[in-house]
């Protein structure tokens, strides 16, 4: 455990009330490293110690959104509670993270962009999935569909803009690349990322309870399948 010294505290996040059911603890405008640590410390203390009348807490990339019942819990009351909370705590107080390999096949019919990212990049195809690789990813956040996981972040050499044309439809498992991020897509659905490779890891089954695996913290690295 880090000394007192050494603890990296969160930054003030800005509190914005949404309708009368939910409030926003937003620690950020961008996405950055820092800010993203913050929601994902934020959230975890949320879940293990809850507030009375919250009913439902959902992480973001840098934001949690507080789903409460009005009838419970009073607006400026559960305010004054997230600030309590929040005063002093670190971005490391945060449950040990699971670490998980990945297996997914690159280029070819499973990654038809790959070809076209190296060339972009000025790497070889082989090069750049061997960097992609090398890299253990942070789950920064689940969401925009069921079971969609966003992992970051690549160092600046594999920094690449989504594309200009989005695909329709792409198949679950199908592995995503762009803005210093890997996703993977857990149903079938529309994308702008790069699709780079296939794995026939699921991370959403409705009919379990969680119906996700992955959550915010967890650690990945991508293993190449020959």
């Amino acid at each position: 455990m880090a000394s007192p010294a050494s603890r990296e505290l969160l930054a003030s996040p800005i509190l914005q009330p949404l309708g009368d059911a939910a409030l926003l603890i937003r620690f950020a405008t961008t996405l950055t490293d820092p800010a993203n640590r913050a929601a994902i410390a934020c959230a975890q203390t949320f879940v293990r110690d809850p507030v009375p009348g919250v009913v439902e807490v959902v992480p973001s990339l840098v934001s949690v959104l507080l789903r409460y019942d009005p009838r419970r819990a009073a607006l400026n009351t559960l305010m004054g509670e997230v600030r309590l909370r929040l005063f002093g705590l670190s971005v490391e107080d945060v449950a040990p993270p699971v670490e998980r390999s990945i297996p997914a096949r690159f280029g070819g019919a499973a990654g038809p962009d790959v070809d076209e990212v190296a060339q972009m990049l000025g790497m070889a195809p082989e090069a750049f999935v061997a960097a992609h690789n090398a890299t253990t990813l942070r789950v920064l956040a689940t969401g925009f569909a069921p079971g969609f996981v966003y992992c970051g972040f690549h160092p600046a050499e594999l920094l690449l803009p989504r594309r200009s044309v989005v695909r329709s439809s792409v198949p679950k498992g199908s592995i995503l690349f762009a803005a210093g991020q890997t996703a993977i897509a857990a149903t079938e659905i529309p994308t702008g990322w790069h699709v780079i490779g296939h794995t026939d890891f699921a991370n959403f089954d409705a009919t379990a309870m969680p119906p996700t695996t992955l959550i915010p913290g967890d650690r990945l690295i991508f293993e190449a399948l020959i």
